[in-house]
């Protein structure tokens, strides 16, 4: 088990090195378009071929990576915030606060939340800039993806408050703060831990399937539900080549 994490870490690290550092090359630009090399197959100039309008593919794949690896993170962060302060905290005090956080996480768990990033996605001007966009995107994300960590948290929580150590700490006079922040935050970093990479590549594909809808990280700055995007013509034309084949040959 330790040689599949130490060879995941191996990848994911470098995978996010040769984004940060190739992205950060001038000849990656993803803006740059080659007007004589329109939708061209891999060459020395363009080591991965242009798209449709001349930008190198490569290029445009390193920033979009960086993209992905920079603000899923953030929004990871955001989420696993919002669900220590709705699950974690109620859960140890108890009470009427655990029974409206739980109410409150029910609600969140009930709504369909890729429905509300399309309404919200929808109500955003035409002319919001790249940027702007990819990191609201991100910000609803983290906004609405602290349910099913926060119930997690909770249910921690609540066990640590039961807990022996902790009883007798109460039992000595130790504030229920310094409980909090001193004898249960600790032992719950193990699950804040696993609940951010849990979340990692759920943030990622859900940009990826706003940005395939066209409701994403807006042009001409590349993400991965973009690059997905660009490909969805290339897969209906593969689609449709196959199914033509396939016929005729079951006509001869």
């Amino acid at each position: 088990m330790k040689t599949l994490r130490r060879i995941a870490l191996a990848v994911v690290s470098t995978i996010a090195i040769l984004s940060i550092v190739g992205s950060a090359l001038p000849g990656f630009d993803y803006t740059q378009q080659d007007r004589l090399h329109i939708s061209a197959g891999p060459s020395t100039d363009h080591w991965l071929g242009t798209d449709a309008v001349g930008r190198d593919r490569l290029g445009r794949i390193l920033h979009g990576t960086r993209l992905s690896l920079t603000l899923a993170p953030a929004a990871a962060g955001l989420s696993l915030l919002l669900a220590f302060l709705f699950g974690a905290a109620p859960g140890f005090v108890g009470g009427y606060s655990e029974r409206a956080a739980k109410t409150v996480i029910d609600l969140m768990l009930s709504i369909p939340w890729l429905f509300l990033l399309l309404m919200v996605r929808c109500l955003l001007p035409l002319n919001t800039s790249p940027i702007v966009s990819a990191m609201i995107t991100f910000l609803m994300l983290g906004l609405l993806g602290w349910g099913v960590p926060a119930r997690i948290l909770m249910a921690r929580s609540r066990a640590l408050r039961e807990s022996e150590f902790v009883l007798q700490a109460r039992a000595m006079g130790v504030s229920r703060r310094r409980l909090l922040s001193v004898h249960v935050a600790p032992n719950l970093c193990p699950v804040l831990m696993a609940q951010f990479w849990i979340a990692l590549p759920v943030f990622i594909l859900a940009e990826a399937n706003l940005s395939l809808l066209g409701l994403g990280v807006a042009e001409p700055l590349p993400s991965l539900g973009s690059l997905l995007r660009e490909m969805e013509a290339v897969s209906l034309l593969v689609v449709g080549s196959l199914q033509v084949a396939f016929h005729h040959n079951e006509v001869n």
